[in-house]
């Protein structure tokens, strides 16, 4: 990976990606087209406290791109399906 910051460089202060699992994650992990790539990603997920709120956060915003909340970006647009029909 090239790139040089984590994701911590990038977080709110005291919002909840300060808990995450990838706080300290290259974030190319979680945008790459590579499986190994984005198996890694999916393996901070797993173990991350704030996974809920990731999501949440992912698909009230839309996010098109990227692992977020255990997803990618097929599963996020499957679950907002899901919620639209079933309001």
């Amino acid at each position: 990976m090239s790139t040089s910051f984590a994701l911590a460089d990038l977080l709110t202060s005291g919002s909840w990606q300060e808990d995450a699992a990838c706080r300290d994650a290259d974030p190319e992990l979680f945008f790459s087209n590579d499986e190994t790539d984005r198996e890694q990603a999916l393996s901070y997920c797993a173990a991350c406290p704030v996974r809920v709120e990731c999501l949440e956060h992912a698909l009230a915003t839309r996010e098109a791109y990227g692992i977020w909340g255990g997803t990618d970006e097929t599963e996020r647009k499957r679950l907002l399906r899901r919620r639209r029909r079933a309001a």
